[in-house]
């Protein structure tokens, strides 16, 4: 199997900072986790983009801000914001998108992501054949399951 290429959204990079009572953000913090340490062992491909730069500088808390950027140097790839991208995000954003969730959808596209991971159900309703959007936990089971 080819290591795939993820692209985290913010959503994603901060559920373990979320409260955790609820099983299912449990659960999905969980998974995600195991994702990062998946990236650790280098069996998954991390991307990040000025969008997660610009998302995570927008934090009030210090010490979570900096434990996530440190996640950009683990990035194979780092995107900046092109025209390209721009004009894909603003096609996207008329699907109904959020134009944040636009670009990051975009700059994942852009960057040949395998699979787009957020916990943000609204913006996983979005399909686009580029690319796979799924939660954390579903994509712990696609990826167990292309291993087999």
């Amino acid at each position: 199997m080819l290591k795939p290429k993820i692209y985290l959204d913010m959503c994603c990079f901060n559920r373990p900072y979320d409260e955790q009572s609820q099983l299912k953000i449990e659960i999905e913090t969980k998974a995600k986790l195991f994702i990062q340490r998946m990236v650790l062992e280098q069996r998954l491909d991390l991307v990040w983009s000025y969008m997660l730069d610009y998302e995570n500088s927008r934090s009030n808390f210090r010490q979570k801000q900096s434990a996530i950027q440190r996640w950009q140097a683990l990035a194979i790839e780092d995107i900046d914001e092109t025209p390209e991208i721009v004009l894909l995000a603003e096609k996207i954003q008329k699907t109904g998108l959020k134009s944040a969730d636009s670009l990051h959808v975009a700059c994942a596209i852009s960057m040949g992501c395998d699979y787009f991971i957020s916990v943000d159900r609204r913006l996983l309703k979005y399909c686009d054949n580029r690319i796979a959007l799924c939660d954390p936990i579903e994509f712990i089971r696609i990826w167990e399951d292309a291993a087999k």
